[in-house]
């Protein structure tokens, strides 16, 4: 092979490094899922895997960790799996479904994967599951791209 005909796996690769880096300039620029202690666990190209952990101030007056949370936590790992691929996305709109409480101290994992992916737009599911791998909740965003890069490649 030659640098114009790159191998399948050279590309993966490529498309690796270029996931991870779209997810360093995220994190940096996210001050919200950092203050809520959302981490990153794994980006691949149009998936994340995200992790909080319930805290006191999560909490509701049912007890259990307040739906907006959960929605945040969902909304992150959809944003730095529709951003893998170092195109500026933007959530043009999300609906999500609350099958089960979290509750105080669990720690949560969202997964997000790509399901459609268009020139300017994509469909994106999110399953956010407690450490026993409930489900917790399910997120369908559509996010839409602009003509913007995280960074220089």
């Amino acid at each position: 092979m030659n640098a114009a005909d790159p191998s399948p796996r050279q590309h993966d690769a490529d498309a690796q490094r270029r996931a991870e880096r779209s997810a360093e300039v995220m994190y940096e620029r996210d001050p919200a899922s950092r203050h809520l202690g959302i981490t990153l666990e794994r980006v691949a190209p149009g998936f994340a895997l995200m992790r909080m952990q319930v805290g006191q101030t999560m909490i509701n007056g049912h007890r259990i960790c307040h739906g907006g949370y959960l929605f945040t936590l969902a909304d992150s790992a959809f944003a730095f799996a529709c951003n893998s691929f170092n195109r500026v996305s933007l959530g043009a709109s999300a609906q999500v479904e609350f099958l089960a409480p979290a509750r105080l101290g669990e720690v949560l994992h969202a997964e997000a994967c790509v399901r459609e992916r268009g020139r300017r737009s994509g469909i994106y599911d999110v399953v956010v599951r407690n450490e026993q791998g409930r489900q917790l909740v399910l997120f369908r965003g559509r996010s839409h791209r602009l003509d913007e890069t995280l960074f220089d490649e």
